[in-house]
């Protein structure tokens, strides 16, 4: 009777241990979701892209999360091409668990100069063309057995702003400009420029900065700047860099007290006919020194909109009349859904809204 018990024993033992080495065995195989993936968001018919604002977002790629059927990481690639048949890829973003990625100005610059576009007029490189991306989505380690979808390509017209030749504007820009980590072009420049104010000793600069480092330089080049030694306001020759915190500033710049200041300031366009409403936040405005004027491309629904400074009604300017110029206080502006260049100059009060 003990021996039969043993023997059942070791049986079911067996039975056991086969069963949880079948279960170490099991493998599961990812395969494509049969939804597919495709961008979410919808795309402006043009994008006016320059680079003085070259840090600015010029669009959010957003998508759909896909399902391989596989308890593994989904990765996502945001890739980008000079061609509809991606012969050479550019691999803005890679190895994200995101389903989205912030598109910059500068990337679209950079994909622009490779397409042999150019703002200068006087070339004949022109200055629009089309620029195509497409979101992948993976699973493994892109060896032969990676599974991945790609999504269809979707065109990006861009549109160049072409360099200003106006004299009574160029007449504004300096020989200075901000430099650095922080800035939108980095260290090499090109510098984001001063402009003249009614203070022959004061020039001033609107700049989107990230977490960093800025100097003031001349002629985009090292062999005149200027840096902050102790951290006081105060400016010295060659002097150590000035750290910096994300976000939108006026910077000015006493050339012969050699002080300076930075003042968070932004103009954006608030109202029920942007994304985000009365409530905000602003759409942005970005600051073109060439012209003295603060533009945006964006899209609108029906509804009104008005400018307004750093995101508060302490101060906003709408159009008393509709006239193309701008009130401070004045009136809400009404405007019909569509994808606009935006441009105001708030020294002239002039405005436009050019639909595209």
């Amino acid at each position: 009777m003990k021996k039969t018990t043993y023997l059942f024993v070791i049986i079911v033992a067996s039975i056991s241990f086969y069963a949880c080495s079948s279960d170490d065995d099991f493998t599961f195989i990812a395969k494509p979701d049969p939804d597919g993936i495709a961008f979410e968001n919808t795309f402006l018919d043009a994008y006016s892209i320059s680079a003085e604002n070259g840090d600015n977002l010029a669009e959010r790629f957003i998508w759909n999360a896909v399902d391989f059927d596989a308890p593994t990481p989904i990765k996502y690639e945001l890739q980008a091409a000079i061609t509809e048949s991606f012969e050479s890829i550019d691999a803005l973003a890679n190895d994200i668990t995101e389903t989205n990625y912030g598109v910059t100005v500068k990337n679209m610059l950079d994909l622009a100069t490779d397409a042999g576009l150019d703002n200068d007029p006087e070339t004949e490189a022109p200055n629009t063309g089309t620029l195509y991306f497409r979101v992948r989505a993976y699973v493994g380690n892109d060896a032969a057995n990676t599974v991945e979808q790609l999504s269809e390509a979707v065109p990006i017209n861009v549109v160049l702003v072409e360099a200003n030749d106006n004299d009574n504007t160029n007449d504004l820009l300096t020989t200075w400009g901000v430099v650095g980590d922080a800035a939108p072009n980095g260290w090499d420049g090109p510098d984001v420029p001063f402009i003249k104010t009614d203070d022959p000793d004061v020039i001033m600069a609107y700049v989107n900065l990230t977490d960093g480092e800025i100097k003031f330089r001349e002629n985009n080049d090292w062999a005149s700047n200027y840096g902050d030694t102790g951290a006081d306001g105060t400016l010295e020759d060659a002097g150590d860099n000035i750290k910096v915190t994300a976000g939108s500033y006026k910077i000015a710049f006493n050339t012969n007290e050699l002080t300076y200041s930075l003042e968070p300031y932004s103009w954006g366009l608030v109202g029920d006919a942007t994304p985000n409403g009365w409530d905000g936040p602003d759409a942005p405005l970005t600051f073109d020194a060439a012209t003295n004027t603060w533009n945006a491309t964006t899209t609108l629904t029906d509804g009104e909109i008005k400018f307004r400074l750093n995101n508060d009604w302490g101060v906003n300017f709408g159009d008393n009349g509709t006239d193309g110029t701008i009130d401070n206080g004045g009136d809400n502006i009404p405007v019909t859904a569509g994808n606009y260049n935006i441009t105001v100059n708030f020294d002239t009060l002039e405005y436009s809204l050019e639909a595209l």
